[in-house]
């Protein structure tokens, strides 16, 4: 079961729920499932994919963290064409493969690479991500870091860290040079930066889809994905947004989140999830109350929900310290009112990390799926009758790792499915 020590707000043992409500069919577009972007609503051995085959070729061998970034890094900037001229290059903040989270590793990956860059690759200028940078059609090196198993899938007991990284030119709009490396497991801090960790809300939404589809989908030479070009210059507000919520510039973020909501490619969870911190921290309640509103109405359009509440350990119990839980409350009674609305019943399922005895884990998931249940219905009576609850323990896992902390939050979840028609 899980540790019994709560060290911080995202700290080792605590337990965290995800509510989500998602379409009992699946959660992927037609076209099915993006490489390491498992939808939430199928099968565990059906959602989960690797960012490699062995029977392709083989792994490459694992390699601490600063071996595998310095190497990945040469091979993609050895193999890119040369220029004629001086090139600009941004990085598009890489993330987790799986989640779409960035973390303290994903950050260190970038500031490896920047200086990497500047000391052996002179023709290169590393430039921020912004939509004036973007404007001058630079290359834009993007990656992916997910925990996979000893035969580089993101199932079973995670052992190593699949790294890919890819060079796009946005000049010829191809894929210019690619890399993959594997990193020991025990090396990165994989905990998420604050913009991600403290986001209430979370879900493999479009432009995620699309960002891991460019990386782990494509080859060198391939064209970009259409999908991610259509959310660059979003994705370069919300990038800098995320800068300024992490430097507590809370302000500063609000605006360059809602000045990316009118984008075209600006309806995602990440802007959504940006507006309703920043109000939060601005202590402006109620346009919160009505942000996280939006969050709701975001999950129940796109046919998926998920809300993170962080328990005591081995409890059915929230936190009992209100500068983390108080906000429980109205998130239940968002939640409750609008599931209400629609002619559904829920199947709410438990889930665990894969410490400890796993019948203590399912049993423990299912406790705590119960007592989501009874807080819904307790806000609104109409979903009575409308709920059923089950505990899976950890059988799927979306991390894996076991560490029981910040980094593997997601994995100790509780999951909110329409079952259309009610009865």
């Amino acid at each position: 079961m899980e540790k019994n020590a709560l060290i911080s707000r995202r700290s080792a043992g605590s337990a965290v729920m995800i509510l989500a409500l998602c379409a009992a069919a699946g959660c992927v577009p037609d076209g099915g499932a993006i490489r390491d972007s498992p939808p939430l609503a199928v099968e565990p051995e059906a959602r989960k994919t690797e960012p490699v085959s062995p029977a392709v070729r083989p792994l490459p061998p694992v390699l601490s963290f600063e071996e595998a970034v310095d190497s990945a890094a040469h091979a993609v900037f050895t193999a890119a064409p040369a220029a004629n001229e001086h090139i600009d290059v941004v990085i598009d903040p890489l993330i987790d493969g799986v989640t779409g989270y960035q973390s303290k590793a994903t950050r260190n990956i970038q500031d490896r690479i920047t200086a990497l860059v500047k000391r052996d690759f002179p023709a290169y200028s590393v430039q921020r991500i912004t939509p004036a940078s973007l404007k001058k059609q630079p290359r834009v090196l993007i990656g992916t870091f997910t925990p996979v198993n000893a035969l580089g899938k993101s199932s079973g007991q995670r052992e190593s860290f699949w790294f890919c990284l890819v060079l796009l030119d946005l000049k010829s709009a191809k894929v210019i040079a690619k890399s993959v490396a594997r990193v020991r497991m025990g090396d990165p801090d994989a905990t998420p930066t604050s913009a991600f960790d403290d986001s209430p809300v979370w879900t493999d939404d479009v432009q995620l889809r699309a960002y891991v589809a460019a990386c782990q989908g494509s080859s060198v030479d391939d064209p970009i994905k259409p999908e991610y070009l259509a959310g660059l210059y979003a994705a370069a507000l919300i990038s800098e947004a995320g800068d300024a919520y992490d430097e507590r510039r809370y302000a500063e973020a609000l605006d360059l989140y809602s000045t990316a909501r009118k984008l075209p490619a600006g309806d995602q969870l990440r802007v959504y999830n940006g507006i309703y911190l920043s109000l939060t921290k601005l202590k402006r309640t109620d346009q919160a109350v009505a942000a996280f509103r939006d969050l709701v109405n975001y999950g129940l359009r796109n046919r998926r929900l998920a809300v993170k509440f962080l328990f005591r350990p081995g409890s059915v119990r929230f936190v009992s310290d209100t500068s983390i839980s108080a906000t429980y409350g109205m998130w239940l009674q968002q939640i409750a009112t609008l599931a209400a609305l629609g002619p559904v019943c829920l199947q709410i399922t438990g889930h665990t990390s894969p410490t400890g005895p796993a019948a203590m884990n399912e049993s423990l998931s299912l406790l705590r799926a119960e007592y989501v249940q009874s807080q819904l219905e307790s806000d609104e009576p109409r979903l009575k009758k409308r709920t059923v609850a089950a505990g899976i323990g950890s059988r799927e896992n979306l991390i894996g790792t076991g560490r029981d902390d910040a980094t593997d939050m997601l994995d100790r979840r509780v999951e909110l499915k329409p079952i259309e028609p009610c009865g």
